[in-house]
């Protein structure tokens, strides 16, 4: 899979080279110190360890542990001050005068804590000033434990010997902002910076919408979404063409006739010296979307502040599930093909895991079905004497399995004789089986090399740190055999993934209905969707279409996205198919259990979670909210409608915030009907009405017979499916042998 985030020119590290020069020669301006200010104001930025990465506090334990963060910095920024405000606790064992605290900042000690008895098992925080001059593009911050807790010999992993650093910790950076040059080879710089960790908030502009202009739009959006990644993308909009007052922004629109076609151009934002507008343009609509579609495709081969696309060919048509982001199902995928090699290192004992994220297509259909065949391969540092070394194996930081690693002892004692002595690290391949609803839509593979020490006795215990551990890229995983099959609507693939939306990855079977004069944000609710669809698929919606009003609603040949606020009246054909409706003041739901049962957890049979509809809530009411609500299309039998619709303009935001998700959201968006007021999401009913997909005549037949008969066995549907099966053919031979009767009788 493509890492759209990692993409970047070496001369853009000179370029920030350049920049920096600049700035300590003074010729180029910045802001004062302001740790806490927001990146718009070209202040500064407080990151926490945690959104660098640290999901748990970093726990040090030994006579010497490090763990660390990385950051990195905007190429249009240079550090001028950095602080880090650390949380700490340490071990009231520890002897004051041998132990201390390093902070590290590129390996380089920026500072050491003392660690006196008095304030052991103490939460503490101290503010550590980091040397500017240090940090640099990408950045490593690392915290180390030396640790003492008696002037005799000593257990170098003795269990007293620990510190604890909280993952709130908090990094503060101030910076001066660098004006950058005006070349459409720095794409997508300055609007997207993959050093940057915080969600990407982008301005679209437009001087006016049509379908066209917002079809060019959704690929842009999207394909910024697939460009920030796990940050997630939001793209306030603005339909007066003013350009925001600070910042970067998009602006869509028709050029003037002498333009010669669809054209790139990025200048200086005229209310900002140190913002850059990205202008769309082309004569018509058509021309717009090709700009729209050679940005998104092909910026990598742009130059110069602007660029008049001459061709574009036509692109080939997608294939159903090739989304770059999700795992291939028509082969084995090794894990070389999914992270660097890099990450796939685990060097000494306390090595961190090694993590291998998976995106599944949302619809494998795992109910009954075998594990997911997985050829493990990995290398080890064999270990001298008898040891109890493991390799654990967990998925989504649940234990699945762990294999033994062998001593040379051990492997001696197996035979392996000839092998006493190891040059390299021994490999070890394995064949590995894991549940496929343990893997479902997003998942993490994380391997651990636990590695045992062996106590040699007092005054003897010389810790040497020379083990070393590797998952294999050769190593992979392999989906084939599972069949594309969904029970809908179920708004958490959509949520989570765009299904079934995404089974195209261009979106070329999706159109998405607007009101007959859609509001701003109906249109930043459609921008946040189409950075979803992106993140999700790793490619741009080149193909998305966009209608307007009843004549919209005619798509009868794509999965539809309705997206409106205030008067409903124009989806009245949707009739009582749709299971909410807000219209004003005056508002319907229907409502089941799942209020009461809404829950986290994935099952390889959908009907698990079901909860039909139970009851049919009327009422009229002055506040607002937003609600997806899925349903089969009436237009076309195995077509999807997703319906993202709010009270007013302003409850439409609530819609969007969803999307993205973040902290404060306690429940997700699942089932087929969800109210979503501010942060709080509720889940109101979950049935199953239609399913996308196709499964094979015997698979089919007894899904069939196992929703009435759900306690039969496996063996027993199989058996009862083919004996159904054998009675279907043999009536209509019968039949086919009395029609041939017949006419012989008459003749």
């Amino acid at each position: 899979m493509r890492d759209c985030t990692k993409r970047f020119r070496p001369a853009r590290t000179v370029m920030a080279a350049l920049a920096a020069f600049a700035v300590m020669h003074g010729s180029v301006r910045g802001e004062p110190w302001a740790p806490a200010a927001d990146h718009a104001a070209g202040a500064g930025h407080q990151l926490s360890l945690e959104q660098l990465g640290a999901q748990y506090p970093f726990q040090l334990k030994g006579v010497d542990a490090s763990a660390g963060a990385y950051f990195d910095v905007r190429a249009d920024e240079v550090v001028t001050q950095a602080r880090l405000k650390l949380g700490y606790t340490y071990s009231p064992a520890l002897i004051s005068e041998l132990s201390h605290i390093n902070v590290l900042l590129n390996d380089v000690v920026a500072a050491s804590l003392p660690v006196p008895r008095a304030d052991a098992g103490k939460f503490q925080q101290r503010t550590i000033e980091l040397p500017a001059h240090l940090v640099t593009e990408s950045n490593r911050l690392r915290l180390q434990l030396i640790g003492h807790y008696t002037l005799e010999c000593e257990d170098p992993l003795h269990s007293s010997l620990w510190a604890n650093i909280s993952n709130k910790s908090t990094l503060e950076l101030a910076v001066e902002r660098i004006v950058l040059p005006d070349d459409l080879s720095m794409l997508p710089l300055p609007f997207f910076d993959h050093r940057d960790q915080r969600r990407l908030e982008l301005p679209f502009v437009f001087s006016g919408v049509d379908a066209a202009t917002l079809e060019a739009a959704g690929t842009v959006a999207s394909w910024f979404g697939a460009l920030a990644g796990y940050r997630g993308a939001s793209f306030p909009v603005r339909l007066d063409g003013g350009l925001p007052a600070k910042g970067n922004a998009v602006a869509f629109g028709l050029s003037p006739a002498k333009t010669p076609g669809p054209t790139l151009r990025i200048a200086p934002n005229p209310n900002d010296p140190y913002g850059k507008i990205l202008y769309v343009q082309g004569r018509d609509g058509g021309e717009l979307k090709r700009a729209a579609r050679a940005l998104s495709l092909g910026y990598d081969a742009l130059v110069g502040p602007e660029a008049a696309i001459t061709q574009l060919d036509e692109l080939q048509p997608r294939k159903p599930y090739d989304a770059p982001n999700w795992l291939r199902t028509d082969r084995p995928v090794k894990f070389g093909e999914l992270v660097s090699m890099r990450t796939l290192e685990a060097p000494g004992y306390r090595s961190e895991t090694i993590r291998i994220p998976l995106r599944l297509p949302p619809d494998l259909f795992g109910w009954r079905a075998p594990p997911v065949p997985m050829d493990l391969r990995y290398r080890y540092s064999p270990q001298a004497g008898v040891v109890d070394s493991t390799l654990l194996f967990d998925v989504n930081e649940g234990f699945l399995r762990s294999f033994p690693l062998l001593s040379v002892a051990q492997l001696a004692e197996r035979g392996w004789a000839e092998k006493s002595v190891f040059k390299e690290l021994l490999p070890v391949r394995v064949p590995v089986e894991v549940p496929l609803e343990r893997l479902m839509r997003r998942s993490e593979l994380q391997y651990r090399f636990m590695y045992d020490y062996i106590k040699e006795g007092e005054c003897r215990d010389v810790l040497i740190d020379n083990v070393r551990g590797r998952i294999d890229p050769e190593s992979s995983i392999d989906l084939r055999g599972y069949p594309h099959f969904l029970p809908m609507p179920d708004l958490a693939a959509f949520s989570d993934s765009g299904f079934p939306f995404t089974r195209m990855a261009d979106l070329s079977e999706t159109g998405v209905v607007f009101q007959a004069k859609p509001a701003v944000q109906d249109i930043a609710t459609y921008l946040t969707l189409m950075g979803r669809f992106g993140e999700s698929t790793g490619h741009p919606a080149t193909a998305v279409s966009v209608a307007f009003g009843k004549q919209g609603l005619e798509f009868a040949d794509k999965d539809l996205v309705v997206i409106s606020s205030g008067n409903q009246s124009w989806l009245a054909q949707f009739g009582e198919q749709v299971p909410a409706m807000l219209d004003g003041a005056r508002k319907r739901f229907d409502t089941s259990d799942l209020q009461y049962r809404a829950r986290d957890w994935m099952t390889p049979d959908p009907r698990d979670v079901e909860r039909p509809v139970k009851s049919d809530l009327r009422y009229d009411s002055a506040g607002f909210n937003a609600i997806f609500a899925g349903f089969e299309s009436p237009l076309r039998k195995g077509r999807s409608v997703v319906l993202i619709s709010a009270g007013n303009a302003e409850a439409q935001r609530y819609a969007a915030d969803a999307l993205l998700g973040g902290e404060g959201y306690e429940q997700k968006i699942q089932g087929s009907l969800v109210v979503v007021h501010e942060k709080r999401i509720s889940p109101l009913v979950a049935e199953y009405t239609y399913a996308v997909g196709s499964l094979g005549p015997l698979r089919r037949l007894e899904w069939t017979i196992a929703q009435y008969w759900p306690g039969v066995p496996p063996l027993r549907n199989a058996a009862v499916a083919a004996g159904a099966l054998l009675a279907v053919a043999l009536l209509l031979w019968l039949r086919k042998r009395l029609k041939g009767k017949r006419r012989t009788e008459g003749a």
